[in-house]
């Protein structure tokens, strides 16, 4: 089958719509954190514990697993051959460590943290009277 032009420019299009393309990657075991050069200049630095490809596994990688990274598909995924696993590059430029789920389950999870911090704010917050009730344009009266 030959390539129209046509063809070519809707493959070009949808590349660009997917994001820059990664050109270098490497795990930094120091950190443990993933760093990806993007072709736009752009360096990302991911916690691995961030990411939603890896806490999917049945076991948390080791850096062994991380330490042999192969870009495939064009700059577009990283491929992780000893954990047989890909990510994709754009998606973690985006912002998106993954889908949306995954950052709401990240946000609660953080959301219901205890810490003493927390405590004392909730404590604070309780001596001024707690959390303010709300006021509707039903419930007001007028004077």
């Amino acid at each position: 089958m030959a390539a129209t032009n046509d063809a070519i420019a809707a493959a070009r299009k949808a590349a660009k719509a997917a994001g820059p393309r990664v050109v270098q990657a490497r795990y930094r075991r120091s950190s443990a954190k993933l760093e990806i050069a993007y072709e736009n200049g752009v360096t990302l630095t991911v916690p691995v514990g961030l990411i939603e490809e890896f806490a999917a596994l049945e076991a948390p990688p080791v850096w062994a697993d991380l330490a042999k990274i192969e870009i495939w598909g064009g700059g577009y995924d990283l491929f992780f051959p000893r954990l047989d696993t890909f990510v994709n590059g754009p998606a973690l430029l985006r912002g998106a460590l993954g889908s949306q789920a995954w950052m709401r389950e990240l946000a609660r999870g953080m959301g219901m943290a205890k810490s003493p911090a927390k405590a004392a704010a909730a404590r604070a917050n309780g001596l001024k009277g707690g959390r303010p009730r709300k006021h509707s344009a039903l419930t007001t009266k007028a004077a």
